[in-house]
């Protein structure tokens, strides 16, 4: 891939006060993102608070895509121990995510951002299949491209999903989004003797089994050298600032 290149921010717009990093980048979000203090499904203000920070984030020039899992409503391991098989498990999953990407479809759009849903399970009723080319062109002409329905297979999680996306999407940077502030050696909540990183390696992540992402989605990053940028979605601004490369982050890349 390419190296970043600066966004291009029209000459009416205010200047702001940090220039994004990347021109086009992939947001990973969990589906427990968007709780909030309910223990199942949506909470409105979530969805909506977060839909502001990727607003703020697409205001700045940059094309962005989601990919948002659906652990708030399904998620295909619980299943199994339901008598769900795992491979029916998953796609009930897959569905899950549908429903968590029109609901951020749908408060983009109320704040003015246009928004496609792409599925790889077809669905056209309610949304586009995925089509690498569409969507790559709908993030050109201004669009939020959200990536639905995981990678359409079992046995593969979001993560892997928002990896294999970005690839294909060239996306610059992929940023994943967490209730802590980056990366740490253990669950900060739990242990507070845990040190944070501000840069790994992506050999580092997997050799220590640091639990960032499945292994999949960090060898498949690696080998398309696309960084992760590990942040916290609870902080407001957090989303804009791990953009600008103002906030608190860790990143993970190639070691030079």
């Amino acid at each position: 891939m390419a190296d970043p290149v600066y966004a291009a921010v029209p000459a009416t717009a205010k200047k702001p006060a940090a220039v994004p990093r990347f021109r086009r980048v992939l947001l990973k979000l969990s589906g427990e993102a968007l709780l909030g203090d309910h223990g199942y499904g949506l909470d409105p203000k979530v969805v909506q608070r977060l839909a502001a920070e990727i607003k703020s984030v697409h205001a700045l020039g940059v094309q962005v895509a989601l990919v948002i899992g659906g652990g708030n409503i399904f998620r295909g391991l619980t299943g199994e121990g339901a008598g769900i098989d795992r491979a029916t498990g998953d796609y009930m999953g897959m569905l899950a995510t549908i429903i968590n990407s029109l609901a951020m479809q749908s408060a983009l759009e109320r704040m003015g951002a246009p928004t496609r849903v792409q599925s790889a399970i077809s669905m056209q009723a309610v949304c586009e299949p995925y089509i690498r080319r569409r969507a790559i062109r709908h993030m050109e002409k201004g669009r939020v491209v959200i990536f639905a329905a995981g990678t359409g297979n079992p046995f593969f999680t979001t993560d892997t999903a928002a990896a294999l996306r970005a690839s294909e999407t060239e996306c610059q940077a992929l940023l994943k989004a967490t209730k802590v502030d980056g990366v740490y050696t253990a669950d900060p909540k739990k242990d507070k003797k845990a040190t944070r990183f501000d840069r790994l390696s992506y050999h580092d992540v997997l050799s220590k089994d640091l639990q960032v992402m499945d292994a999949a989605a960090v060898s498949l990053a690696r080998e398309n050298r696309i960084p992760i940028l590990v942040f916290s979605i609870h902080e407001p601004g957090s989303l804009a600032a791990a953009v600008t490369g103002t906030g608190h982050f860790t990143i993970i890349e190639e070691t030079r």
